[in-house]
């Protein structure tokens, strides 16, 4: 028996259920170098903004114990060198395109997102509406259900194709937030962005980040996430990608059983660049071993107490 990884997302159909996070591949010229990018479900790109951003200046990012601290500040090249200089590699890709949009205002949010609807393949964008390292822009659209939905149903009406709505966990209730990028039109959720932390230095006593404070993802958070994607899928109706601390195939099943669709890889890309083909193929084998024929029946499965 040959496992089926297929998954399909918003009427999005996936080769596989392993996509890389935002902001760990860049746009994936350098994942190129390591493997063809066709082996992934989708590659998601770091996140674009209207105008270039520089970012924080360094140190930004930090490693803690079980994860990493990161404060990089959207940095990115904006809409216009990436629609010119990305958008043709990305073009010869053959693995689904998905574009992480951020912003400072709802007015450009909606700009990057008309812009990228010019560009056919970019298969679907997902709002960061829920970034923990940025002064404006980020988090105070995710953690307002008014701005949710008024940020989702904005773009829904300037981008014609499918929309996730990434959600955080720094809010007071994620079942809200998500129920509000429903009522705005989303087309699927992304649970979870990085949670709040520091570090210090007790030599210097300084933070060990120059913004004071950052994203904390990687293995650390994972059973965070774990519980705001049962969360959502308990109470919700959209599909689900779920992200935060995967490194192989058992945290995807894991983030499966609880109703997760598909996964983002993100702080394993870091120590292994080829993480997401070893995942695959352990997937294979564990479907293999429970004789599941596709991965679709593992989708909120989960067995509770």
């Amino acid at each position: 028996m040959t496992p089926d990884l297929r998954v399909t997302i918003a009427g999005v159909e996936f080769t596989n259920p392993i996509m890389t996070a935002s902001g760990c591949c860049g746009y994936g010229e350098e994942l190129a170098a390591c493997y063809p990018l066709s082996k992934l479900g989708a590659l998601v790109t770091k996140s674009i903004t209207l105008k270039p951003r520089l970012g924080h200046p360094p140190p930004r990012t930090a490693e803690t114990a079980s994860g990493m601290l990161n404060a990089i500040g959207l940095a990115n090249v904006g809409i216009d060198a990436f629609v010119r200089d990305k958008i043709p590699f990305l073009e010869k890709q053959n693995t689904k395109i998905i574009v992480n949009v951020a912003g400072s205002t709802l007015q450009e949010y909606v700009e990057v997102s008309a812009r990228l609807a010019d560009c056919p393949r970019v298969d679907m964008i997902e709002l960061n509406i829920s970034c923990p390292n940025v002064d404006k822009g980020g988090i105070e659209f995710g953690a307002d259900p008014v701005m949710t939905e008024r940020s989702v149903a904005e773009v829904k009406k300037v981008f014609p194709r499918p929309v996730i709505a990434k959600l955080g966990p720094n809010v007071t209730d994620i079942v809200a937030i998500a129920k509000a990028a429903e009522q705005g039109g989303a087309d699927a959720f992304a649970i979870m962005n990085s949670a709040f932390g520091t570090s210090i230095d007790v030599e210097t006593w300084r933070p060990r980040l120059t913004n004071n404070r950052g994203g904390l993802t990687g293995p650390a958070i994972k059973p965070i996430a774990l519980v705001m994607v049962d969360l959502v899928h308990s109470n919700c109706r959209l599909p689900i990608i779920g992200i935060g601390g995967i490194s192989n195939a058992d945290d995807v099943v894991e983030f499966m059983l609880v109703g997760a669709m598909a996964v983002q890889i993100g702080t394993a890309l870091f120590v292994e660049p080829d993480a997401p083909l070893k995942i695959i193929t352990g997937l294979k084998e564990y479907m293999k071993r429970k004789h599941l024929p596709t991965v679709a029946d593992l989708v909120g499965k989960v067995r509770k107490y």
